[in-house]
């Protein structure tokens, strides 16, 4: 009988968990992570057993279809001239009038399966979609996620933060757009959300999933109201939330802050047997699209 996402879960320690994240966030190379895994695993053999178990299964990606009838997908589309090769993934309903827009944020693996079908999930909400791949001016996502993590390692946060500033415009003056923009990032990518909407004006909305926070000195510059959400086990990410959190109320801020108990970083993502909380995730996502409707309405 095949396993469930929470049998794979109990096989894998914390221990495991927190050496996973090191390596996915450019702590150590994949021989060290390997090594490193089977000494906690207890055997190379075991190591390579557990490997499936952490990583993203793409196979699972796709909860809505590339081609559902519902929508109008387009790939590679261009931000625009200025922009040298910045690209991304757009949906919308299909036959939908203008639409409030919002740019999905990649985790640092880059616009993969899983992303494109997030933002066909915010498509089918009503909006219009923008996956933006952060990377493609440097030649787009590999399909090697070692490669990918090394692109991002070289890639600085500031010149992250305007290719995503670039796509927020594209959607502001897009011919199917209200002109109203919220933005949705993950790991990585709500680090982005949260640099974007301090140094950003237009954006509307930001949502950070278990993103790192922006300088406190950048905080006074947020225009747009912030929902965060946190993983309670998540010691990398959440060290950072209280001079956060205190910068954020010293400026006036409008946020909501939401800190889901005894699940890990990455619980949204339901391609990763290991770190996906199914309660967490939808409790996440509902809270999400209720403060898109209100803040893009």
């Amino acid at each position: 009988m095949k396993n469930t996402i929470s049998d794979q879960q109990q096989l894998i320690s914390r221990d495991i968990i927190t050496l996973y994240d090191r390596f996915t966030h450019g702590g150590m190379d994949r021989r060290a992570f390997m090594a490193s895994l089977a000494s906690l695993a207890g055997s190379s053999a075991a190591a390579l057993a557990l490997l499936p178990l952490l990583q993203n299964d793409y196979a699972m990606a796709e909860t809505i279809k590339a081609d559902d009838p519902r929508l109008d997908t387009h790939e590679d589309v261009l931000v625009g001239p200025g922009e040298s090769g910045l690209s991304g993934y757009l949906a919308r309903p299909k036959g939908a009038d203008k639409l409030p827009a919002v740019l999905v944020i990649h985790e640092n693996r880059g616009l993969n399966p899983h992303i494109k079908d997030i933002t066909r999930r915010v498509a089918l909400e009503g909006y219009l979609a923008y996956g933006l791949d952060v990377l493609s001016p440097d030649g787009g996502t590999p399909a090697d996620e070692d490669k990918a993590r090394d692109m991002f390692a070289k890639l600085t946060g500031e010149v992250a933060e305007a290719r995503a500033a670039s796509a927020v415009h594209f959607l502001n003056t897009h011919p199917q757009s209200t002109g109203k923009v919220g933005a949705i990032g993950f790991c990585w990518g709500g680090g982005i959300v949260n640099r974007l909407a301090a140094g950003e004006p237009t954006l509307k909305a930001g949502i950070a999933y278990y993103g790192p926070q922006p300088p406190a000195e950048r905080v006074a510059g947020i225009k747009a109201a912030l929902l965060l959400h946190y993983a309670g086990l998540d010691q990398r990410i959440d060290a950072g939330i209280p001079a956060f959190k205190a910068a954020l109320d010293a400026a006036k801020i409008r946020y909501e802050m939401f800190t889901y108990e005894g699940v890990d970083h990455a619980f949204n993502n339901d391609t990763n047997p290991a770190r996906y909380n199914k309660d967490a995730a939808e409790s996440a996502w509902s809270r999400s699209l209720a403060f898109l409707k209100r803040e893009l309405a």
